[in-house]
């Protein structure tokens, strides 16, 4: 299926590794320009480099910014004027029992989840308006819907995601913007696969072993029984990008295995 992204310029936060670097690859394949991002230049340059290896004639650049600092953020935004396909990717994630997250780590998954995706969208939403067309991905989680209570403070922020991708998708009427959430549930992403490779190391199993247990005890609502690849999330938002989507508005669209036991 050809997705009709030639021509189309993406930008795509947190995007050096993960889900962000497989959504990045995914546009470039499907033809279009992609400026990717991440905190250290060293890392851009790296899977910049990785990225042009990966797919013949890609036409990608990246730059550095820390959704944390306010100023990294404007000179983002003072570097790249405008955008097509805006996918808000950045994120923080770490389980901690509620009762020892400090007020300094909420403000900070708030800043990193929330605003990060806020500031973007509020630069380059009123352009998208202007020229009667664009795209806005935020990347939630089923976490969102499904509160995780070893990482309440992260959830708090995937459901927030979602109130704000519903809200400015009210403010598309009648044009050809249009703004959705995409629900990732547990992915193979580099930190997953830590995390889960360190439970194994612990327990003294297998990889294998730990994620099969790990979906029978944390996760046992799952219907895949597995972490999704993050190539399998890249695909939906890639859809969700294209002018293909047209119809696809104001929605939170799962790709968590089945995860949240909902019928919507």
């Amino acid at each position: 299926m050809d997705l009709q992204l030639t021509g189309k310029t993406a930008l795509v936060s947190g995007s050096t590794q993960g889900i962000g670097y497989a959504i990045a690859k995914r546009l470039l394949i499907e033809g279009a320009t992609v400026i990717i991002n991440g905190r250290n230049q060293q890392r851009i340059d790296n899977a910049v480099a990785k990225l042009k290896q990966a797919v013949n004639g890609a036409e990608v650049r990246g730059i550095a910014a820390d959704f944390s600092k306010t100023a990294d953020v404007d000179a983002l935004l003072a570097a790249i004027e405008d955008v097509d396909i805006l996918i808000n990717n950045a994120g923080i994630f770490e389980p901690k029992p509620f009762a020892e997250i400090t007020d300094d780590e909420w403000f900070k998954f708030f800043e990193v989840n929330v605003l990060s995706g806020v500031r973007l969208s509020r630069h380059y939403f009123p352009k998208m308006l202007k020229k009667d067309w664009g795209r806005i991905i935020f990347i939630s989680s089923e976490s969102g819907i499904n509160v995780a209570e070893e990482m309440i403070h992260y959830s708090t922020t995937k459901t927030a995601q979602l109130t704000i991708s519903r809200g400015l998708a009210e403010l598309t009427k009648g044009t050809n913007v249009t703004v959705n959430a995409v629900l990732p549930g547990p992915t193979k992403s580099e930190g997953v696969s830590e995390f889960v490779g360190q439970l194994a190391k612990g327990q003294g199993v297998t990889f294998e072993d730990a994620e099969r247990d790990f979906f029978k005890t944390a996760r046992p609502s799952s219907l895949i029984q597995r972490f999704a690849d993050v190539d399998e999330i890249a695909n939906l938002v890639a859809y969700v990008a294209s002018p293909l989507s047209s119809a696809t508005n104001g929605s939170a669209l799962r790709v968590d295995g089945g995860v949240a036991k909902l019928i919507i």
